[in-house]
């Protein structure tokens, strides 16, 4: 069993992530090999004269990175190759400086629970029989939609059962079908409100598949459900974590949308975004849960795993639902089942959620560094939004170009966000931004802009 050495500053607080910090750089170095075991838990917080649960936190940490693994009766011990892929290193770019993503809404893929997946995987291929691997149903594997479903209804309150869940690519390929189902059906273009500001890569997608899109304004309550158009098919909205000013949706804006689309017969697109990944509290329910025949709900695993894993769900009407597994099935007869299958069996396990928890901690960790960053060394910019998700919203005392450049050079992913309606703003991406280098990176950010936004004395 290695004696790990570890060094913790208590002043400085963030225990549990020195100490994975420590770890990771034990196995970076080689210092800690593959297959090492470590103490446990209570032998290590009792040597670092810490709690428990600061020792488990960093841990469980660890194991979700693919940098440890744990067992029942083997103990947690380095994982294999984990020297060469799961250490902690500081990306760099093509000049050789350090930079944190290069999208502000991409989560940090070096906590993907790689063993876990691993464990699925194992799992799926060693019981999955024959027959599982040939064509199926281009809707997905019904192991998948059931564990979606009671999933769903666990934890965003959603009232879909399995036959109404239909899994896709992700959340734009969910969101294009629901529109080209809707637009057959009406037997000409759709006319789609859109929450403005919003995510401009899902525009030529929506585009592409019917839609004429129409820019309706959002406020500190989420969209304004009395700007909606009067001939308007749908609408567009994120109500859990509004992209990209982070609101929430109001209890009464959320009542008066589902009138609204009652009245009108409209649909009501619901895309899910960060709603797993909230910091403050439970996230409230999903629109779905309250209106199931007028709401179509989408969502994936691209900010709770990867993106490049391509899985996400619909769920719809029965109506919407048939004709998304229809559309599917006419474009690509459906999404890989292997992996399928291995996401049902991670729900199934507890394993999904386990690593939910897990990044709900570490990501708000990063958050909360960012925002104390930000009001120390550049008090004019404006965080807002609620404390969720993996980017936040900051409005500058300025010119939001300046600062979205100096962030790059800092190292920092950020987007400008120019609405059809209200002042410019920025997107600033912490998920992939350890918090032990908010601070340096977000000094680098202020030394680099003008006076006026840095905060500093004209």
């Amino acid at each position: 069993m290695a004696d790990l050495h570890l060094v913790v500053d208590r002043a400085a607080g963030g225990l549990a992530a020195q100490i994975a910090r420590e770890v990771r750089e034990a196995v970076r170095s080689g210092r800690l090999a593959p297959g090492t075991r470590l103490p446990a838990t209570r032998d290590l917080a009792r040597d670092l004269g810490l709690s428990r649960g600061v020792v488990v936190e960093a841990y469980e940490q660890l194991v979700a990175e693919g940098v440890l693994e744990s067992r029942t009766g083997a103990g947690t011990r380095v994982a294999a190759g984990a020297g060469r892929h799961a250490a902690e290193q500081t990306p760099q770019d093509r000049d050789g400086r350090p930079h944190y993503g290069h999208r502000p809404t991409s989560p940090d893929l070096g906590t993907f629970p790689r063993q876990a997946w691993l464990a699925a995987v194992r799992h799926v291929l060693a019981t999955l029989p024959n027959d599982a691997l040939d064509y199926g149903d281009p809707g997905g594997v019904p192991t998948l939609r059931r564990e979606l479903a009671a999933y769903l209804g666990r934890v965003r309150a959603a009232d879909a059962p399995a036959d109404d869940v239909v899994i896709v690519t992700g959340v734009a390929q969910g969101l294009s079908l629901a529109v080209q189902a809707l637009a057959r059906d009406l037997g000409r273009r759709v006319v789609l409100a859109v929450e403005d500001p919003t995510s401009p890569r899902q525009l030529p997608l929506l585009r592409r598949a019917g839609a004429d899109i129409v820019p309706v304004p959002v406020d500190r309550e989420g969209i304004v459900v009395g700007a909606l158009p009067g001939d308007a098919d749908a609408v567009l909205v994120t109500p859990a974590h509004q992209y990209p000013t982070g609101v929430v949706l109001s209890p009464a804006r959320r009542a008066a949308l589902v009138d609204w689309a009652g009245r009108t017969g409209a649909l009501v697109l619901e895309d899910d975004y960060d709603a797993e990944l909230r910091f403050d509290r439970d996230p409230v329910g999903c629109l779905q849960g309250l209106a199931p025949d007028r709401v179509v709900l989408s969502g994936s695993v691209s900010k709770a795993l990867a993106p490049g894993l391509r899985l996400g769900w619909v769920a719809a009407p029965p109506r919407v639902a048939g004709a998304v597994r229809l559309a599917r099935g006419e474009l690509d007869l459906g999404s890989p089942v292997i992996d399928q299958y291995a996401l049902a069996h991670l729900i199934a396990v507890g394993a999904y959620d386990r690593h939910l928890r897990r990044m709900r901690r570490e990501y708000r960790r990063r958050r909360d560094a960012l925002v104390r960053a930000l009001a120390e060394h550049l008090p004019r910019v404006t965080v807002h939004g609620i404390s969720a998700g993996l980017h936040l919203y900051a409005e500058p005392d300025g010119d939001p170009s300046a600062l979205v450049a100096a962030a790059h050079a800092a190292g920092l992913s950020a987007e400008v966000v120019t609405p059809a309606h209200g002042s410019p703003g920025l997107v600033i991406g912490f998920a992939r931004l350890p918090a032990h280098r908010v601070t340096e990176a977000v000094r680098a950010l202020a030394a680099t802009l003008p006076a006026r936004t840095s905060g500093e004395p004209s």
